[in-house]
């Protein structure tokens, strides 16, 4: 699943008259990067869900052949990540990758989904979350969100303090991380929340270098990160 229907307010006034997913970076929408990579990797199908500007970004989309693309239509309501995601659930198989659609990365020795998928435990874990060190997130300027333990499981950073990992945005997720979820819109903190409470709820250090696009500032370093390879 692909996240696309977000406002995309830090990306203003880039965002007053497109999508987010729409605004280009070294040429290329940002939902474009996110496809593309799903497609080397040899993901058959993409489920997006679309809410602002909703419009635009399905008439982009009609133009793509691979991944083979499904809508999940939240114009009428926009549900934040957790309320997606199990709207969007009857289309997903279990478990499934989910993925924001603002993501860049160049991959490491493998791809981000084979290093997922390898580590991937189902009797164990309810989402295994992609992080990454400091060190290797382009324009990010927060504190970081996780630890991890010896054997990945994730806690959460201590307010005031720093963290030694940063969540991509990119996880695998278990149909049972959605099980008994509120209804409406929420946020995937609630359902991680209980996850870590029940120790199901698992990180993995990525090997690759991942960019933060989040504002107009970062679209040019990033670009020129990208040319460079």
């Amino acid at each position: 699943m692909v996240m696309a229907a977000g406002l995309g307010k830090r990306m203003r006034p880039l965002t007053a008259t497109q999508p987010k997913p729409l605004v280009r970076v070294a040429g290329k929408p940002l939902i474009d990067h996110t496809l593309d990579r799903l497609t080397q990797a040899g993901i058959a199908k993409a489920i997006i869900n679309v809410h602002y500007l909703a419009d635009a970004l399905e008439a982009h989309l009609s133009e793509r052949q691979q991944p083979q693309i499904a809508i999940s239509d939240e114009r009428a309501q926009l549900l934040e990540t957790g309320g997606g995601m199990v709207k969007a659930q009857g289309l997903l198989p279990d478990p499934f990758f989910c993925l924001n659609s603002d993501n860049i990365w160049l991959d490491g020795p493998r791809n981000a989904f084979l290093e997922l998928s390898a580590r991937w435990d189902a009797e164990k874990m309810d989402a295994l979350l992609l992080v990454v060190p400091h060190a290797r997130a382009f324009n990010f300027r927060g504190k970081g969100d996780f630890h991890l333990d010896a054997e990945g499981r994730v806690s959460r950073r201590k307010s005031g303090r720093i963290a030694p990992f940063i969540f991509t945005g990119i996880q695998l997720v278990s149909h049972r991380l959605l099980r008994d979820a509120p209804e409406d819109k929420f946020s995937t903190n609630i359902l991680w929340n209980r996850a870590l409470e029940e120790d199901r709820l698992f990180g993995l250090s990525f090997s690759g270098l991942w960019f933060e696009v989040g504002t107009p500032e970062a679209i040019g370093p990033t670009g020129e990160a990208l040319a460079g390879g």
